[in-house]
């Protein structure tokens, strides 16, 4: 039987929209670890398939579809251009309708499938639940299919509208991988020192599930939505200014917070909050931020979104070890004991056994104890950045715990624009989160002591929390005019993904007037009447209260949570007498288009979790200092990233500009210049990127979180 499923994702039904939050559906057989590999099949084709290097598959062989273990242009030392290497294998042929799926390639040969032993659990396998009304997802699929056998394909979505089809009911054999066994491949797969530690549900529960993440409920009651007021993170003062720019200085340290209502949270800051202090500089002005490490782990601080020299970009393993700590071994500093001091430090959370564990000091890291300073010369338009913690193998649970903040920046073009400012001028960081019965933050990890990386088996796609945080607070209200309100939307939750619509509709529609991306301002506002928004990326919307009647509660709802999750934060609006001067241009900015024959280079990335090595780019974990690509400094290149499921995918340094989609155009929410993609599951897209300023390694990654400490990133050198 051939059972087929498109490859084009599209808005969820419904009835789809939660279920990566309910108990994991039961397949009667592991999915492929590879599976946008069979996106090359079309139906009735006969003979072998081709693979993603465009060599011939028997069609025996298509149980296991992967493609060559490219490593990119070579394994470069960091700073120094790659050398040597294969050609990166191609993504999913762009523009293909249709995945099919041979269910008999997919057998064993020696004998008949056992069904009861072919399950993605502990469970005997079942059919996945569908919710009331929700159509059988094999009959749905074949209606698809029809759909797009018809002349002309599958009827065309409006704008803003997506369906996103059914997860793709079909199998290969494989064994997965759990945390203990890719442990144990050790250095020789790695490399010393970056062991990544994966857990192991088989592919099957993490495709079928759609979108990232699972529910990790709280342990004590939850407060009632819309009680809390919305807090505004405050703004960082400079400690000097002067003709070489601004001066700052940020702690991160241990604080107590009251984060729910009469409970205490002990978090990892910046200066004492959760979220840290705004820092907010001008295009064109230098600005100089020294961080002190006054928490019991290493950090590293990367700010997203920033246009930065290598060296203060937040490298994984250019770690700030804590006031007091040893110094490294090879650093000037160092006294003959250090290293034995540093392998037998204890006492400190988190640092047992230092060597030899990712997240510790590396060969190809900077390591320094107790500050650094990091330099951000503004070499960039005005736009809404955020910084965080970007240590090797523990962002996800520094995230977690409260090490995110804003980073805006401002230039002439945005202030010459009648945009709402000051206290109509909003940064909203969403952030969801779940508590332990004490008030403290939980976080599955598989070592509570943060001594080694990973999540439990359950969590290996992604921590969802049963809290909505805006701003810290849990569903906040927030008392508006009847004016235009600017909102920096931002997504920092670990892995869960947003579809934002106010309630009520103002009348006419068009709620969400986007007039900022990633990369600061659009060329012209966008209208949207709902918002998807990926873990790290940002949207800058204005919202025009006036259009409803005073006293209305307006709600800002999450169309894919369920339950507590599906209800953001909301607005009362007042009927106090105001002036509002502001209003949203036609035009907004000039932005350049980069031109695809400019590129010099097309490389390819699959974002694919392997069955040996977890979660991989381009079938390796990652490596400090094995560079995928080497782009030359003033040079376009299209890259393209593929997919297994879920990904939002970042690059660091520069930011780029979406082309396509599976060989159609941009999505709705693609506009501008971007630094991260929603990668959706069996997708292939392509973006342009330009080099310019600096030299040096940086870094590309899936920002689930998760995913990123489990080894889903990639160095490239710009030469």
């Amino acid at each position: 039987m051939i059972s087929y499923a498109l490859a084009r994702p599209d808005r969820p039904p419904t009835q789809r929209v939660a279920r990566h939050e309910q108990s994991p559906c039961r397949l009667r057989a592991p999915l492929a670890a590879d599976p946008a590999a069979d996106l090359h099949r079309r139906p009735g084709a006969a003979g072998p398939a081709p693979d993603h290097a465009g060599r011939q598959l028997p069609r025996r062989h298509l149980r296991l579809p992967q493609g060559p273990r490219g490593r990119g242009d070579g394994a470069g030392h960091r700073g120094r251009a790659p050398t040597g290497g294969g050609r990166a294998g191609a993504p999913a042929r762009p523009g293909a309708a249709l995945a099919a799926v041979d269910h008999r390639a997919a057998r064993p040969r020696r004998r008949r499938p056992d069904r009861r032993r072919l399950r993605a659990g502990g469970q005997r396998a079942r059919h996945p639940r569908r919710a009331a009304g929700q159509r059988h997802p094999v009959r749905s699929g074949r209606r698809l299919a029809a759909a797009a056998a018809r002349p002309g394909g599958p009827a065309r979505q409006r704008p803003g509208r997506r369906r996103t089809a059914a997860a793709p009911r079909w199998a290969a054999g494989g064994e997965p991988v759990n945390r203990r066994r890719f442990l144990g491949l050790g250095a020789s797969v790695l490399g010393a020192g970056t062991l990544a530690a994966v857990a192991g549900p088989s592919a099957a529960r993490l495709l079928v599930e759609g979108r990232p993440g699972r529910l990790l409920r709280s342990q004590l009651d939850l407060p009632e939505a819309f009680r809390a007021p919305l807090p505004v993170p405050a703004v960082l003062r400079p400690a000097l200014s002067d003709e070489t720019g601004d001066h700052y200085e940020l702690t991160q340290q241990v604080a107590s917070l009251e984060i729910l209502p009469g409970v205490r949270t002990e978090a990892w800051t910046y200066g004492g909050t959760f979220p840290g202090p705004t820092v907010v500089t001008r295009s064109g002005r230098t600005a100089v931020v020294r961080h002190r490490n006054e928490l019991p782990v290493p950090s590293v601080v990367h700010v997203h979104g920033g246009h930065t020299p290598a060296d203060s970009d937040g490298y994984p393993v250019d770690l700030l070890l804590p006031v007091g700590s040893a110094a490294p071994p090879d650093s000037p500093d160092a006294s003959d004991s250090s290293a034995s001091s540093m392998a037998d430090m204890r006492g400190m959370h988190g640092m047992h056994g230092m060597q030899g564990m990712p997240g510790m000091p590396h060969a190809e890291g900077d390591t320094v104890v107790g500050e650094r300073t990091h330099t951000y010369p503004g070499r960039q338009r005005a736009a809404t950045l955020w910084y965080h913690d970007h240590r090797m193998g523990f962002t996800g649970p520094g995230v977690w715990r409260g090490l995110a903040g804003f980073h805006l920046v401002h230039d002439e073009e945005e202030d010459a624009l009648p945009l709402p400012r000051g206290e109509r001028d909003l940064p909203l960081m969403l952030a969801d989160r779940s508590f332990a019965a004490d008030g403290s933050f939980r976080y599955p990890a598989e070592d509570p002591t943060l001594a080694e990386p990973g999540v439990t088996d359950a969590y290996m796609n992604g921590v969802l929390g049963d809290v909505i945080l805006v701003n810290g607070a849990p569903w906040p209200r927030l008392d508006t005019d009847r004016a235009h309100y600017r909102l920096r939307l931002l997504n920092a939750s670990n892995a869960r993904l947003y579809r934002l619509e106010l309630d009520p509709r103002p009348p006419g529609g068009d709620a969400l007037v986007q007039i900022g991306s990633d990369g600061g301002l659009l060329a012209a506002p966008i209208a949207h009447d709902a918002i998807e928004i990926a873990p790290a990326e940002r949207f800058d919307v204005v919202v025009d209260f006036s259009r409803y009647r005073p006293g209305t509660r307006v709600r800002l709802l999450n169309r894919f949570g369920e339950g507590r999750t599906a209800e953001v934060m909301c607005f009362d609006v007042s009927s106090r007498p105001v002036v509002d001067d502001a209003r949203v241009p036609d035009r907004l900015s000039t932005v350049e288009e980069l031109d695809a024959s400019e590129a010099v280079a097309t490389r390819d990335f699959r974002f694919r979790r392997s069955r040996r090595d977890g979660w991989t780019i381009n079938g390796d974990p990652y490596r400090p200092g094995h560079s995928l690509a080497a782009p030359a400094l003033g040079t376009v290149e299209r890259w393209r990233f593929s997919s297994d499921v879920h990904h939002p995918v970042h690059v660091h340094l520069n930011h780029f500009q979406v082309i396509g989609r599976n060989g159609e155009g941009p999505g709705p929410w693609d506009a501008g210049w971007k630094d991260t993609v929603d990668l959706r599951p069996a997708e292939a897209v392509e973006v342009l990127v330009r080099f310019t300023d600096y030299a040096g390694t940086y870094m590309l990654h899936c920002h689930n979180l998760e995913h990123e400490d489990m080894a889903m990133m990639a160095d490239f050198t710009v030469e």
